[in-house]
């Protein structure tokens, strides 16, 4: 039973699974910390790339991989996919990004995958 996934260059995903449209109900949003009221795009232009902030507040299930990520995707994946079979359960299966091969200040993270 395989467990750890290298994927081929042809076979690298193109969009981000996005778990919000799946949760039983909606997150509550984050609050700006002056106002206390819920941050908007324009609270979080000064800090981040509009694409970003899209990417961050869609409620679509899935966003499109920026090309130029995709071209680094494309040149080196510095994690395989590793399937945590016993945290598995549902309609999702759970990968844990196994960061033990890339930067130390990376964040440990699961990725969540529709079957």
């Amino acid at each position: 039973m395989d467990t750890r996934f290298v994927l081929p260059q042809s076979q690298i995903p193109t969009a981000w699974y996005n778990a919000l449209p799946d949760l039983p109900e909606p997150m509550q949003p984050p609050l700006h910390p002056g106002t206390k009221e819920p941050v908007g795009p324009d609270d979080l232009a000064p800090l981040f790339p509009m694409a970003l902030i899209e990417q961050e507040m869609t409620g679509a299930p899935t966003v499109d991989i920026p090309g130029p990520v995709l071209d680094i995707y494309r040149l080196w994946r510095p994690t395989p996919l590793v399937r945590a079979r016993a945290l598995a359960g549902g309609d999702v299966a759970i990968v844990p990004d196994n960061e033990h091969v890339a930067s130390a200040n990376a964040d440990d993270t699961l990725c969540l995958q529709p079957r």
